[in-house]
């Protein structure tokens, strides 16, 4: 058997260092899709409200990519913090901020030099919007949340507590 392979390309990320004390963002591993990105403040967030961390980076995002802000996993889980926006166009060459939000139910400190967030590059493809009169028919058609099965699984959960 024959096996062709694609060889990955490689993209540069430029990445400016706002200030001299604040650390490049960096892959924790490997194999790693994110690279973690610092707070470069120390700030106080309280339960059920967000704040916007300033990271002392500004990032250009190469032409036909996104960066997007993505959770990391301990932060979220063991401090209640999840991040609220975050897509990157590559015209922006303003300071990534990131924005968190507290849904837990302290107040949690972020302190200055901690990993809140990460951020994916990703290619995109731009489409071409065009209105229509109807739309192709699927299988699912228009049922929303919760329409491929979950409904299913918790009647089945259900009935094993029973």
């Amino acid at each position: 058997m024959i096996r062709i392979t694609e060889k990955k390309s490689e993209i540069i990320l430029k990445v400016k260092k706002l200030f001299k004390n604040v650390e490049l963002p960096e892959y924790a591993l490997n194999t790693d899709l994110g690279f973690d990105i610092r707070a470069n403040e120390t700030v106080t967030i309280p339960v059920s409200e967000q704040r916007t961390i300033k990271t002392g980076l500004a990032i250009e995002i190469p032409e036909g990519h996104v960066g997007l802000i993505r959770d990391r996993a301990g932060v979220i889980t063991k401090m209640g913090l999840h991040t609220a926006a975050g897509t990157f166009d590559p015209a922006y060459r303003g300071e990534v901020s990131i924005v968190l939000v507290n849904y837990g139910e302290h107040d949690v400190e972020v302190e200055k030099g901690m990993r809140i967030a990460q951020m994916i590059i990703l290619p995109i493809a731009r489409a071409k919007l065009k209105e229509v009169k109807e739309l192709s028919s699927t299988e699912r058609g228009e049922r929303g949340f919760s329409s491929t099965g979950f409904k299913e699984v918790v009647k089945e959960l259900k009935k094993l507590k029973s």
